[in-house]
């Protein structure tokens, strides 16, 4: 019997990079067109984030509530899980993510977004819009075809992604820390299982953490808004 040390983390793999992207594949056929109504109301949440209105922060925590919740359900629980045992333990932690949302965010109205053009609101602002338009065609990137695609509301890494950026943009006077706390775990954890793969594209959700903590770290930005 080998030593537990001789293993390597490719090794503690359950899945093959080909059944990881055809569960994508899978999911979007399963649930078509609805991948479209989720790509409509993200772009509903980025015109609140660009146009801040007094409801646009509670509108927004409310339907990423939602959408952490049906991606718990629909894609760990009923997908993920029937190839990673493992899923079924991260469906209690998007849930407490979507009921953090709507208490602090839509219930509590402790999410109010900035309208001044700031560092911190324009990496916010990136995160969130490649997360709605440009990782779907991260498939392409990594060789794959746009059945497979990651679509924002359906997959977990773009809702991920796109949450850091909300977060990120949020007024700096308003502790979001604990809020980001699962939508980071999830990048770490997604970035690791890509890189076991050696998927192309795995540095992604490690990069969308670092530029969310940068956003919420920036030291100007309390200073510009204390003006």
């Amino acid at each position: 019997m080998s030593e537990w040390w001789t293993y390597r983390l490719e090794d503690l793999l359950l899945f093959s990079p080909r059944v990881y992207w055809r569960l994508f594949e899978l999911h979007n056929q399963a649930l078509w067109p609805l991948p479209l109504l989720a790509l409509l109301l993200g772009v509903l949440m980025l015109v609140g984030l660009l146009r801040p209105r007094p409801w646009s922060d509670r509108l927004i925590a409310a339907l990423l509530a939602v959408a952490w919740v049906f991606v718990a359900w629909a894609f760990l629980w009923e997908r993920y899980a029937t190839i990673n045992w493992a899923a079924i333990y991260a469906v209690p932690f998007f849930v407490l993510q979507a009921l953090l949302l709507l208490g602090v965010g839509t219930v509590g109205g402790q999410l109010p977004l900035m309208d001044k053009w700031t560092l911190p609101r324009a990496i916010g602002l990136a995160l969130f819009l490649y997360a709605l338009a440009l990782h779907p065609f991260a498939a392409l990137y990594a060789g794959r075809d746009l059945q497979s695609a990651e679509i924002f509301a359906v997959a977990p890494d773009p809702l991920a992604i796109a949450t850091l950026g909300v977060l990120a943009a949020a007024s700096p006077r308003h502790r979001v820390w604990p809020l980001l706390v699962i939508p980071v775990m999830w990048c770490l954890v997604s970035w690791l299982t890509l890189d076991t793969m050696d998927a192309r594209g795995a540095w992604i959700p490690l990069l969308a953490v670092g530029l969310a903590l940068a956003a919420r770290s920036w030291p100007t930005t309390w200073r510009t808004e204390a003006r």
